[in-house]
């Protein structure tokens, strides 16, 4: 669950007072960084993530915040190239890549966001988009152990278009069968995700 930039201390009581854990499942909340440390508990499959790090380790970098800050409060997971920060804070393709080579060394997983536009989805080059983004973004290191990949339509995020369930399985497909790498990492979907339509995206069987 990607908060974004909402919420606050009244919010998350009442957040938790309603959430019921699933324990098959790996529930990650990533909240904004201030409220982090808010949302530790002792539940074993209930994880703190957060929306984004720092390219730097430490030094003169006024607002940033590192991988080896995030794991010394615990944090196990971390966004990293959501298209909010790719579109409004022009962020690259090797910058992405930095900042999960960062957050593996230091013990936490990268959630590495991937999608296209719109106009590349009609122009017909999806899979030239989601290629390159790959190539560039996940590091050498990464494995299915310690990275996720999160594809997320650009074109479907908050605006209550959603591939159908054929596109979303192509795609997925695609990606785990990109140059023989990927078979094995967790792909997960996001984009106008609701009740009304998580559990047959859930269903396919290239989803994670």
């Amino acid at each position: 669950a990607n908060w974004k930039l909402n919420g606050n201390i009244e919010f998350i009581k009442q957040y938790y007072q309603k959430l019921s854990i699933n324990n098959a499942n790996c529930i990650v909340i990533c909240s904004p960084s201030i409220f982090l440390n808010k949302l530790q508990n002792n539940n074993k499959n209930l994880f703190s993530g957060a929306q984004d790090v720092s390219v730097y380790d430490e030094g003169p970098f006024t607002g940033e915040i590192s991988a080896k800050m995030l794991n010394d409060n615990k944090i196990k997971f971390c966004l990293v190239g959501h298209s909010e920060r790719r579109q409004f804070f022009n962020e690259k393709n090797q910058n992405i890549n930095l900042k999960s080579k960062n957050l593996i060394e230091n013990k936490i997983i990268p959630i590495i966001c991937i999608g296209e536009t719109l106009d590349e989805r009609k122009n017909k080059q999806t899979k030239e988009v989601l290629s390159k983004q790959i190539e560039e973004c996940i590091p050498d290191l990464s494995n299915f152990e310690n990275t996720i990949i999160a594809y997320e339509p650009i074109w479907a995020i908050g605006t209550g278009l959603t591939p159908n369930l054929e596109e979303i399985e192509i795609v997925h497909e695609f990606i785990k069968k990109l140059k023989g790498k990927f078979n094995q990492f967790r792909v997960l979907y996001g984009g106008s995700v609701k009740p009304s339509n998580c559990k047959e995206i859930n269903a396919l069987k290239n989803v994670d």
